[in-house]
């Protein structure tokens, strides 16, 4: 009874000095849910060189759910509203998306491009995707607050 009984405290010891580490990487911010475009960055091909509000009523909206996207945006001058639905995924420093269909103008694109890949900044309230050129360089970007 005493060995059954020093074995026990003595497993227990042990595993209470054992330090526990999880095997899941560290967690990222999730892009679910819906954003409204505030603004766009101008590139240097590494630096921010120009800040550009959202003009008073363009109104730009993704909405993120599930692995699809739908983005819709309206331009008063020109009294235009344009859409897109399709699939995304993100990784840590990527956003890629692949658009399936949307307006006339974006169904024409469509027939040259339908993956988008960005370089993907992403906190809990905002995040930027940035278009780079063939060089790898930083161009432009589109700049994003979630939407309560």
């Amino acid at each position: 009874m005493k060995k059954i009984l020093s074995l026990l405290v003595l497993t227990l010891i042990l595993v209470s000095a054992t330090d526990f580490k999880s095997n899941q990487p560290d967690a990222f911010h999730s892009i679910e849910g819906t954003w409204e475009l505030k603004s766009f960055y101008n590139y240097d091909g590494e630096n921010v060189t120009d800040t550009v509000m959202a003009s008073d009523g363009y109104k730009q909206v993704k909405m993120y759910y599930n692995g699809k996207i739908m983005w819709s945006r309206y331009v008063p001058k020109d009294k235009v509203a344009r859409f897109g639905y399709g699939s995304y995924k993100i990784t840590n420093d990527q956003l890629i998306e692949t658009i399936e269909f949307g307006d006339n103008e974006m169904m024409s694109a469509l027939d040259t491009m339908r993956v988008f890949t960005f370089e993907l900044k992403l906190d809990d309230d905002t995040y930027s995707q940035i278009s780079h050129d063939e060089e790898g360089n930083r161009t432009f970007s589109e700049n994003y607050s979630r939407i309560d």
